[in-house]
């Protein structure tokens, strides 16, 4: 049963109804952007990890399925489009989701800043290129924010129309590209296939520990579906089908695109691409001696509105949790009003947009580059974050079902969640210890960037505790908005 805060009059309630299974994939598949991943994480996993690139993306499939087991199976009693907060404090108590919800939001501005950069960057690069329009990478970058701004004032499900056409079009040129590869190179099947998924390759090379930083990288913002909880169609249904199709899709479709890199240039022949002046090329080369010139200049236009999805996807998911803790009053309680008409948290929307704007603005004024001044360190503290925010997710399922598994096997709500925290926590790990690939950059900085995690989220927590000492009633309050249903009035499937 669920109940309002005190001053309900500021707050607004968000488009029930409006987004079915596969619009909540778009969004979520949409924030992976498999084009981006295809394109500039795959020839540095193959540099780095070796020739089991496309099986250590299937593992981290398959963790992440684990994960989606308990995670779903709690999505059906927990709804809040502030995720992981709502799942914490349900699971863990309130300090801990105050926590991860700091981590959270935090993890996903950095995000956003990373991607309206490299957005602008591969912009200029393609319209200088093909187009002979030769802007600034700030230009492109300020547009966006404004375009994107704008997608995010409106319904949810204009967002989710836009993401529909843009990633039907980046995947469609992969699978094209992929099919062909193998129709030229279908002699080389077996010797690509035992290299790629060999588990000596995958789990004992020296590079595989490295391989898992891009692997779970690669599937950031799936958890994005229960985000998208208070706007469903049939939540109970609608997320854990959209959960599974997204995390299943995303596996099978990076295992695929990076294995059609082996067979196209071979397991020895890719490896050597991905040491050479030519690595960053490498899907490019693939499209171009599979189709002709022309998927080249194809996947340059894709890349920027691959970037431009994964963007729309992330604002959108990073205003919900603004507007989610606004409602809680642990941010700004106007954060939490939506807009009159349209439903949409256009308020929560606004700010992030013009926090995106002064961060693209200070970028440009002191000269940052996109890539490497912005574009990167940004999107390490993001992915760290993330990651150990769905480990802590993933104990909050374990601590939710502990006393009362609600119908739902040991495997359902113990093992698998166990399971999945392990490999979470894990990935966290060796991203922390391999925090150089993701960054970037070497040295200091990088102990300096990771220790943003761990003190936005004790910090998080002391926040809550102190609440609960000195304002009692402000503390009892949070998570009135989160809907935790009772068991009997679900059917357990």
């Amino acid at each position: 049963m669920s109940s309002t805060p005190a001053s309900a009059p500021e707050q607004g309630t968000l488009a029930k109804g409006k987004l079915g299974t596969f619009d909540i994939v778009f969004f979520v598949v949409s924030a992976a952007a498999p084009l981006t991943v295809a394109v500039s994480s795959a020839p540095l996993a193959f540099l780095v990890g070796g020739i089991g690139a496309p099986g250590a993306m299937l593992a981290s499939g398959v963790v992440l399925i684990l994960f989606a087991i308990g995670f779903t199976a709690m999505s059906r009693y927990v709804r809040n489009t502030g995720a992981f907060y709502a799942y914490a404090a349900a699971g863990l108590g309130k300090p801990v989701g105050v926590g991860v919800a700091f981590v959270t939001i935090v993890a996903y501005a950095f995000l956003c800043f990373c991607f309206y950069a490299l957005l602008g960057f591969y912009a200029n690069l393609t319209f200088a290129h093909l187009f002979g329009i030769d802007l600034p990478w700030g230009v492109w970058s300020i547009v966006s924010v404004l375009i994107i701004g704008f997608l995010g004032y409106r319904r949810i499900d204009v967002g989710a129309k836009v993401l529909a056409v843009l990633l039907t079009a980046e995947i469609s040129i992969l699978l094209i590209i992929g099919v062909a590869v193998v129709i030229q190179n279908g002699g080389g099947i077996v010797a690509a296939t035992a290299a790629s998924f060999n588990p000596a390759n995958v789990f004992f090379a020296g590079g595989a520990s490295a391989l898992f930083v891009f692997g779970f990288g690669a599937f950031l913002g799936f958890e994005g579906t229960v985000i998208y909880a208070e706007e469903a169609k049939d939540p109970s249904r609608t997320v854990p089908r959209a959960t599974y199709i997204a995390i299943a899709f995303l596996g099978i479709f990076y295992a695929f695109t990076f294995w059609v890199l082996t067979l196209a240039f071979g397991p020895n022949g890719v490896i050597e691409l991905a040491n050479s002046k030519h690595a960053e090329d490498m899907q490019f080369l693939a499209g171009e001696h599979a189709l002709g010139a022309w998927a080249g200049v194809v996947m340059q236009v894709l890349i920027v509105t691959s970037f431009f999805a994964c963007t729309l996807a992330f604002h959108n998911a990073c205003s919900r949790y603004l507007f989610s803790l606004g409602r809680e009053r642990l941010l700004p309680a106007p954060l939490a009003r939506t807009h009159p008409r349209m439903q949409s948290p256009y308020l929560a929307s606004i700010t992030l947009s013009v926090i995106c704007l002064i961060a693209m603005i200070l970028a440009i004024v002191s000269g940052q580059d996109p890539f490497l001044g912005i574009g990167l360190w940004s999107y390490a503290i993001g992915v760290a974050g993330l990651v150990f925010a769905q480990g802590v997710a993933a104990i909050s399922v374990i601590g939710f079902f502990w006393k009362d598994r609600r119908g739902y096997s040991v495997w359902h709500v113990v093992v698998a969640p166990v399971l999945g925290a392990v490999g979470l926590l894990a990935a966290f790990v060796v991203i922390a210890t391999h925090f150089d690939l993701v960054s970037g950059v070497e040295g200091p900085i990088n102990q300096g960037m990771l220790a943003c995690v761990p003190i936005i989220f004790v910090g998080g927590i002391v926040v809550g505790l102190v609440m609960k000492r000195r304002a009692p009633a402000r503390y009892a309050a949070l998570t009135q908005s989160v809907t935790v249903l009772p068991a009997e009035e679900l059917e357990v499937v």
